[in-house]
Order: C-alpha cells, then structure tokens, then sequence
C-alpha cells in the first residue's frame, strides 16, 4: 500500500491560564503528523513557537510542501532537505521512528540503542503570578516533589521567597524565559541561593547571555532559548552548566539523541523539556528522561484533558508512554 500522510492541527484548551514573561496563552496549539504504510500508523505532534518565528500556519504549510516527498518515502535522514521549521521537522521526524518501530515490531528505545524507559519524576509547573498566587499554587502543589517556577518580572525576589514559605519541603528550579537583565542577575541568583533552588533556566535573553562567562554561581545555570541543536554546543561552554533539550528545538527524537550526546561529552547537565502539548509530544521525549538530570515533561498534567491513550501520571511520578500512543 502507497504511503499516505495525515498533517493537522488540534488546539487543547489549558486549566485555567498559563503565563511566562513573554506573555500568556489558554490553549496549546499542536500540529499532528500521521504517517500510514502498509496498514500500519507511525505518529509524531510539535508545537510551533512563535519565540523561534514559527507559527501554525507556517508549520501546515511547510509540511503540505513536503507531502509529495513524505508520500514518496522520505526518510529521517532527509528531513531537513525538505523541511525548515525545526517544529514541523520535529512531529515529522517522531512520526517517522514511530512508523519504523511498528514495522519492524521493535520498540524505539531499542532501535535508539538507548535504555528501556522507566518512571521517572518530572517537574510541575507554576505559571508567573503575583507572588501571594504562586505561593497559594505552590502549597497546593506542595506534596509534588519538583516544582518549576515560572519566573522574569518585577517581583521575583519576592516570588521566591514566598514560595520556599508556602512548599519547604519540595525541591525548586526556576525558569526566567529571558526575563532578567545583568543588572538584576546577581541579586536574583543569590536569592535562589538562600532558597535552595536547584537551576536556574535561561536568566538572560540569548543575544545577551556573554554576561553568564565568569559569573559567580551557587546555582546550575542552564541554557534555553540558548540552546538548539549538537552544532550549536561549544558555544554554550563558559556560560552555562546545563541544557534543556526540547525535540521542537532539535528537530526532532534524532536531533535531540545527538545534542544530548554533545551535552555528555562537553560535561554539561541535561534537562529535558517540553512546550506545552499532550502525552503524543512527551513519549518520544520521555526516552531521553532515562538520562536527564532534570525532567520537566509536565505539559499534559496543565491541561484540561489529555489524548486517549495517554501517558500515565500518578501525581509527578511519570509512567513510560504505552505503545499504543507511540513507540
């Protein structure tokens, strides 16, 4: 049978509201791929970014324009031939390995050469808010073992210490999305400090991270925004001490095997990530967990209802996805 590709685009309402510095959204917009052969339906979904210039619509089109290649038997090495947004790269690469796991009755871990997923813990999210509301959203979600703050406006000082009050026992890692400046570096780094925050996401904006070289530090610093693909690692070296490695970042489950492995030989931390979409986007994503020093997989857990069948969360404890969602 032809090969035949399926490209759509799903919009899955959030609980409530989720806010970062850069703004806030009530909906995660995702473009799904499906790719069938033989009978048989390899899956992939991406979010397009607009941080990155990348748009749903782009995303549709770019992978519209690729459709006759996909259709044709492209395969994971050649995607970026044919394909420039790192997104629509990204559901189309998962889709791929998905589809060769299927056909080959073998699970992507192994076809990877990496470890069999396990459980693993994974951070959950406080969305930026006044600091008397994120400390109510932290106590509440003061039994999770992790939690991620979502920090970079006026305020966070603030912010900090109200939530190390409202959830003493939980382990803290803070994300700014570019929102602090030099200026404010120091005094927000030692504040993270005094709370006992354990990372530090992407303080300053990219274009303005060369202030990182030499710094004095008593949290891991970790790259963002900063930090895209294996050819891009040298020059994180000097300015951070860990990366988060995100497959809409990468391009995709390979792209991210490969910055991970850059990531290990340059001895920088790993934190995998994700942007905000269902369990479909976290089970490829889930593999590189297996090494992570962080994991921060939480975007099903923000919405209002996930896909069915979806990756089991027991309150932060993450269960490897079931091979009926993906791989």
């Amino acid at each position: 049978m032809a090969r035949q590709v399926k490209i759509a685009h799903e919009s899955w309402p959030i609980a409530g509201s989720f806010t970062i510095s850069r703004g806030s959204k009530t909906a995660a917009d995702v473009v799904t791929v499906a790719i069938s052969e033989d009978g048989i339906t390899g899956h992939g979904e991406c979010v397009p970014y607009p941080r990155y210039e990348e748009t749903v619509p782009q995303v549709l089109a770019a992978l519209e324009a690729a459709r006759a290649a996909i259709e044709g038997g492209l395969e994971r090495r050649d995607i970026a031939r044919h394909v420039a947004p790192k997104a629509a790269r990204n559901a189309l690469d998962c889709a791929l390995w998905d589809l060769e796991a299927k056909r080959a009755g073998t699970p992507v871990w192994r076809l990877a050469g990496i470890s069999e997923p396990l459980p693993v813990i994974t951070a959950y999210t406080l969305s930026l808010d006044t600091p008397e509301a994120m400390a109510r959203a932290a106590a509440n979600a003061a039994d999770r073992p992790l939690l991620k703050l979502k920090l970079g406006r006026e305020g966070d000082e603030e912010r900090i210490d109200a939530i190390r009050q409202a959830a003493p026992k939980a382990r803290l890692i803070v994300d700014a999305n570019e929102g602090w400046n030099e200026a404010v570096l120091p005094r927000l780094l030692e504040a993270c400090a005094r709370a006992g925050i354990e990372l530090v996401e992407q303080p300053l904006p990219a274009a303005a991270d060369d202030a990182l070289r030499g710094i004095d530090r008593k949290v891991v610093i970790c790259a963002d925004e900063s930090a895209h693909d294996a050819a891009g690692v040298h020059k994180l070296i000097g300015k951070y001490d860990a990366l988060n490695i995100k497959l809409d970042k990468t391009g995709g489950l390979t792209g991210a095997l490969e910055l991970a492995r850059a990531a290990r030989d340059s001895d920088l931390k790993i934190m995998v990530g994700c942007m905000l979409a269902t369990s479909l986007a976290m089970a490829p994503a889930m593999l590189l967990a297996q090494f992570a020093d962080f994991v921060d997989l939480d975007g099903p857990l923000l919405l209002k209802s996930d896909r069915t069948p979806g990756i089991n969360f027991a309150g932060s404890l993450m269960s490897p996805p079931p091979p009926s969602l993906w791989g």
